[in-house]
């Protein structure tokens, strides 16, 4: 890549011509196109699940068999699926395309002797930049000329504080990198990465490289299609193969295949799953967090593990003075952000500028020695210039501190030599020198201090006692900046004899709100492990003070020298993580995912965002986040606020317990129909059930039920509970047990009521024992709602929905009943009396049995535990 620059061109930049040549050799300075999905692929996909393919498998089916009716309904089930998949991913998408907002349009260049603004895609290497505060760095460059420069690079490294840039510094301080923002001073630099190349692009393309994963809901529903597929297509052959051989009519008996194989597959289960997770969706997005995927949130309510960023995801990333030390006395500064509405204390009593004159010259150097500004904008305060600055600016006003009133005389610009900055500025009738900068380099420019006891030489004894004091604010993981000053100065004042007048200590605060959704996930049963790219003392800090437990920091130096064996033995341990690189975080996810970890990632920077891809669920920020980080991930956090993953996991939660619940609800209703007719089969009687009064029952009265089942709400325990092993499916031992009890129950109470009415013809019995089954797993659903308590102790009527289903399906097989072009449909007949007497009675244990059991385990239960 050609990325030199001819000693001449380092004032006239390159000509329009050799820029243009470059462009061609290089390509436009821009990443890999981010592209919305098209709508054709994401419709297509909504088509690709195992249990989707099933059905479409048995629409064709039952198409070639000449069943059109039935045909037609497993096609508009299969349609109704896939548009209400599609509806949420494509809003997710399109929501999301709204949030790409990252590069600059433009940027400053000098061409051809002269500065111009062009397109950002159009920089090329040898390029020569103009950037100052406020800038988006075009591409990656190197300083030729800067004054006080400093930018913000967390979105590349984590590293929350502002990051001093000068000519030729080292390890890295003479670069800029693209998508870093440049938040005080000024220079020029020579372009020598652009696009794909640069650092930003380089981890982009590790993102990309990463496969889409499958979710751990997909993974469970794909194992329950196909074990429904094979024993759809092995049972429902077997059957009619075994009619075959013993005399049966072959047509009869394919007949009976067919409504076997309909029977066992729960055609409305991808529906319901669907609707259940469409509406689960819709609720985050008015809890602002706005799911890319449906199955996302139900794969964050399964994580056993959640991989946080600090900066701008824990923290604030907004810097705020949190203490001021002077003369041995500490002050205490409450409020977070740019907000000047916190206050200051001195032994838990508030002061201000007018109450304490050590306090007051300290704050008129904040106030006065800086260029950044405040602004209020409605009911939010914005900072203009440095983040350190602007925390010093937002302690002075809260002291309610006097602005100045009149330009500085003199600005003595912060350099990377003398760690520090000075202006001097009329106070009053005096000319004062004020100076804020390193506390070692500010200590070797005094003479006096602020001591108890007012102003006095700066000894051996003071200074050690300020050292002191420093030593303990940055074990603190603070950064700490001394402040001092020159009374009686002139306008040409030397940085000499100064008076030091204290330290105010900064940090990256973290959001107020992330202590107690740290603390629910812990009870959830959920590991929080903070990887960073800051500081470890600043990491460590952070983690304790929002409750994480950290009994060892590791930094991305220290991983590297570890292998997976060692590495495996410390994520047993309460351990952060430091320093890291965007390689670093994949290795951690990966590695944690082999332990058997259901893995959440947040985070917002570009740093991010190969971690954010490899996790089971990447959650991005919204707000802060950068384009590479939301399209990596499965869950964006429109409020960026963490507290929103904890009501994400509660969700998540709900959902895969109500998925349980409606799953066993509609395999027991299945269940009862393939063990009916299996048994009629043996049995030598007529078919029992029809294959379109199945697909009734499978599509219509059981689907519409089911659904209510997904709107139970979360209950306290599932916030009390650990994470289910990855291992756990939708069916385990217990739920197979009660999918076989309630199957055998319907099963032969319809087979008696079909035996008992046979006398009075076949068209009779058969819609006498359709509507059985119908009413009997109407009345079975209250078992489901939940598998530990009593329908007594949730409220009969506390899921409204649930008792508008019952009523609205019962109606339905009302009208199956009575209506004649559904009795033409459906080949029913009119029921008398007898019928629905027998059929009622017959309901009663499906509602009694399962409540009594439950209240008599969970009494048991209470015993237990008295005892």
């Amino acid at each position: 890549m050609v990325t030199d620059i001819a000693e001449k061109d380092r004032n006239t930049g390159l000509s329009s011509a050799e820029a243009a040549r470059r462009l061609v050799e290089v390509g436009p300075n821009a990443l890999a196109e981010v592209k919305i999905t098209p709508a054709w692929r994401i419709l297509l996909h909504q088509f690709t699940g195992t249990l989707v393919v099933l059905l479409i498998v048995a629409a064709v089916a039952a198409q070639l068999l000449g069943e059109r009716v039935d045909a037609l309904a497993i096609w508009l089930v299969v349609i109704l699926n896939g548009v209400l998949g599609f509806l949420q991913e494509w809003r997710a998408e399109n929501a999301l395309a709204a949030l790409r907002n990252m590069l600059s349009a433009t940027a400053r260049v000098i061409r051809d002797g002269r500065a111009q603004e062009i397109d950002t895609r159009e920089i090329v290497p040898g390029d020569l930049v103009m950037i100052g505060a406020g800038d988006r760095v075009p591409a990656d460059m190197r300083l030729i000329n800067a004054l006080e420069v400093r930018a913000d690079e967390s979105v590349l490294t984590g590293e929350s504080f502002p990051v001093e840039k000068s000519v030729g510094g080292e390890d890295g301080r003479g670069g800029l990198m693209m998508g870093t923002a440049v938040v005080a001073g000024r220079g020029e630099g020579i372009v020598t990465a652009t696009g794909g190349r640069t650092a930003f692009g380089q981890i982009a393309v590790l993102a990309g490289s990463i496969e889409d994963k499958e979710t751990h809901l997909s993974r469970q529903l794909g194992r329950l299609a196909r074990q429904l597929g094979l024993a759809s297509v092995g049972i429902g052959a077997a059957i009619a193969v075994a009619g075959i051989l013993v005399g049966r009519s072959i047509i009869e008996m394919v007949m009976v295949g067919l409504s076997l194989a309909v029977a066992i597959v729960p055609e409305g289960l991808p529906a319901v799953v669907t609707i259940s997770l469409a509406l689960g969706a819709a609720a985050m997005v008015r809890r602002q967090a706005l799911a890319r995927h449906l199955q996302a949130i139900e794969t964050l309510g399964a994580a056993s593990v959640i991989c946080s960023d600090k900066t701008g995801t824990l923290t604030e990333n907004r810097m705020t003075a949190q203490f001021v030390w002077i003369g041995g006395r500490r002050y205490e500064v409450s409020g977070t952000g740019y907000d000047p509405a916190g206050r200051i204390t001195l032994n838990g009593q508030p002061v201000r500028h007018a109450d304490d004159a050590d306090l007051a010259a300290l704050l008129e150097v904040a106030v006065g020695c800086t260029n950044a500004s405040l602004h209020r904008e409605g009911s939010d305060w914005e900072m203009v210039g440095d983040p350190t600055e602007g925390a010093l600016v937002t302690l002075a006003y809260k002291g309610w501190t006097p602005l100045p009133k009149t330009p500085p005389l003199v600005e003595k610009p912060f350099s990377s030599e003398r760690k520090r900055m000075g202006m001097v500025r009329r106070i009053g009738d005096d000319i004062h020198l004020l100076v804020k900068g390193a506390p070692e380099r500010i200590l070797d420019a005094c003479t006096t201090w602020r001591g108890p006891d007012g102003p006095k030489p700066l000894d051996s004894v003071a200074r050690q006692q300020i050292l002191e004091a420093l030593a303990q604010l940055t074990g603190q993981g603070q950064r700490v900046i001394a402040l001092a000053r020159k009374p009686d100065a002139n306008a040409e004042a030397n940085e000499e004899e100064l008076e030091f007048l204290g330290l105010a200590s900064l940090i990256d605060p973290p959001r107020p709100e992330v202590a107690e959704a740290i603390a629910d996930c812990g009870r959830a049963g959920i590991r929080v492990i903070m990887i960073t790219g800051d500081d470890p003392n600043t990491a460590r800090a952070i983690a304790q003070s929002v409750g994480l437990e950290v009994d060892k920091v590791v930094t991305g130096a220290e991983l590297d020298e570890i292998d997976d064996a060692a590495l495996e033995k410390l994520l047993r341990r309460h351990v952060l993580f430091a320093r890291t690189a965007p390689q670093h975080k994949m290795r951690l996810v990966q590695a944690l995912q082999e332990t058997g970890k259901i893995v959440g990632m947040t985070g917002d920077g570009v740093n991010d965002a190969p971690a954010l891809k490899r996790a089971d669920i990447g959650i991005a920020m919204g707000i802060r986040g950068t384009d590479v980080a939301k399209d990596a991930a499965d869950l964006v956090l429109m409020d960026d606020n963490f507290a929103t993953i904890a009501a994400a996991i509660r969700e998540g939660r709900r959902q895969f317990e109500n998925i349980r619940r409606f799953v066993r609800y509609l395999l027991s209703s299945n269940a009862g129909e393939v063990l009916a007719i299996i048994a009629n089969v043996a049995f030598g009687g007529p078919l029992i059930f029809l294959p379109t009064q199945i697909l009734w029952m499978n599509l219509v009265t059981d689907s519409v039920t089911a659904l209510t089942l997904g709107l139970e709400k979360a209950t306290s325990e599932q916030m009390r509970v650990p994470p289910r092993p990855l291992s756990a499916g939708i069916l385990d031992l217990h739920a197979l047990l009660m999918i076989l009890a309630f199957g055998s129950y319907t099963a032969a109470a319809s087979l008696y009521v079909f035996y008992e009415f046979l006398p009075q013809g076949e068209e009779i019995a058969r819609t006498a024992a359709f509507t059985a089954m119908v009413l009997f797993e109407k009345s079975s659903v209250f078992a489901f709602r939940s598998f530990t308590r009593s329908c007594t102790r949730l409220g009969w009527f506390s899921n409204p929905w649930l008792i508008l289903a019952l009523v609205a399906m019962i109606g339905a097989q009302l009208a199956a009943v009575y209506f004649p072009p559904l009795q033409s449909l459906l080949r029913t007949q009119p029921l008398g009396s007898e019928h629905w007497q027998l059929i009622g009675l017959l309901c009663l244990p499906l509602i009694l049995v399962p409540e009594g059991i439950k209240m008599v385990w969970r009494g048991s239960n209470r015993q237990e535990a008295s005892e």
